[in-house]
């Protein structure tokens, strides 16, 4: 007579082939719950390896499909919390003032740009004030200068090269960064 044993690892295995089995029934539970298609087969992974990991705790008289709901519920409500906490945090960021950030971002960013600006011949000069430094669009320079904004954005391109061309001779690896934290000689004078 063959032995019979109720390993907690087949009733496992058996548990979870029944909630393979009905993947199609979770994920459109979740993406009924959560309005997102992607977003609910995130979760229901995140709920698969979650059933892995505990799979041993269900009860005998416990419903597999049922405890399995569960999981998914927990899933719901973690989603949504994390979902929040970082719009907090995205609000926060957004409600903090942005002079602060640009405050620090100069004191990081090297100072030699403002010489290497300075001293780039006038054309190009004035194309890095007015729009990259001023904000003003490469359309409006153009008019500005009377030249078309194809003329007006090659300008452009050759004044940012001779930027970098000269940061990167002036500068070595600081400019090879972005010269942010910057750490050459020039501007620690």
């Amino acid at each position: 007579m063959p032995e019979h044993t109720n390993n907690t690892a087949d009733v496992s295995v058996d548990r979870m082939e029944r909630i393979a089995a009905l993947r199609t029934q979770f994920l459109n539970f979740l993406s009924r719950r959560l309005g997102d298609r992607a977003t609910a087969e995130d979760v229901l992974q995140s709920a698969y390896i979650k059933a892995l990991e505990h799979g041993g705790g269900i009860r005998k008289e416990q419903s597999t499909v049922a405890w399995f709901y569960r999981i998914l519920r927990n899933a719901i409500v973690d989603h949504y919390r994390r979902a929040s906490a970082r719009d907090r945090a995205d609000a926060d960021f957004a409600a903090q003032s942005p002079t602060a950030y640009e405050a620090e971002l100069e004191q990081t960013v090297c100072a030699c740009i403002e010489d290497v600006i300075r001293d780039l011949k006038s054309d190009y000069r004035e194309a890095i004030e007015r729009v990259d430094l001023g904000g003003q669009t490469v359309e409006d320079f153009a008019r500005t200068q009377q030249i078309t904004p194809n003329n007006a954005s090659v300008r452009l391109y050759r004044a940012r090269k001779a930027v970098s061309k000269e940061l990167t001779m002036l500068c070595g690896t600081c400019a090879e960064h972005k010269c942010l934290d910057c750490s050459c000689r020039r501007s620690q004078l």
